[in-house]
């Protein structure tokens, strides 16, 4: 279990894209783009440093001399793509004219992209013991992390006078970080997450309905 205080991927990967950051030299970039390419190769649990090292073009030496551990080292590689996530996610709202379009367009570009996303999409599918258990069992950090970003655009909304002052987008977006979690972790028998009307739809319908007064 994460330790009182200490920070979930999400959280550093959110913060890492509203600031912009990207600290990485050269060589470190090299490992972690050739950890990813091995991990969707061949999963994370198969993969060894060594494999990694080969991928990237690097000694092993220097994969442990940027990332004492394997348990490291992945962690920032899904720390990485989750911030692809967050910068997209932004993107992708800027297009939209009304609140209710950005939320729409939110819900289905958060589960377009991460289960679309060939590392954290393929571990959820078929190492689901690899992500779940820091995503679950962190004492809600996770959680916590998308409820605080979602929370923050309904803010901005609220300011800019799109969302009524009597909403209580505190926990407007604890719902929507529940109800898309959800459909992440538990695969659906009645909405089909591959039709991107129908998740808009489902969005409009139970979603948008949440920041009105």
């Amino acid at each position: 279990m994460t330790p009182p205080g200490a920070e979930s991927l999400l959280e550093r990967a959110l913060a890492d894209a509203v600031d912009g950051i990207d600290d990485h030299d050269e060589i470190t970039t090299r490992v972690l783009d050739g950890a990813y390419d091995q991990f969707c190769r061949m999963g994370i649990r198969r993969s060894t440093m060594e494999d990694v090292a080969k991928q990237a073009g690097v000694s092993r030496i220097t994969v442990y001399r940027r990332f004492t551990t394997k348990e490291e080292l992945v962690k920032q590689v899904v720390q990485r793509e989750f911030r692809r996530y967050f910068d997209q996610f932004l993107i992708d709202i800027q297009h939209a004219e009304t609140t209710a379009d950005r939320v729409v367009i939110g819900f289905a570009s958060a589960l377009r992209a991460i289960r679309g996303n060939p590392l954290v999409g393929g571990m959820l599918t078929a190492e689901p013991d690899v992500l779940l258990p820091s995503m679950i069992s962190d004492n809600g950090a996770t959680l916590a992390a998308v409820q605080k970003f979602v929370a923050g655009q309904l803010r901005s909304e609220q300011r800019a006078g799109n969302i009524s002052g009597n909403v209580d987008v505190e926990l407007a977006a604890e719902m929507m970080a529940r109800v898309s979690a959800s459909f992440l972790v538990t695969p659906s028998r009645v909405v089909d997450l591959d039709d991107e009307v129908q998740v808009r739809a489902v969005a409009r319908k139970f979603l948008v309905p949440m920041i009105e007064a």
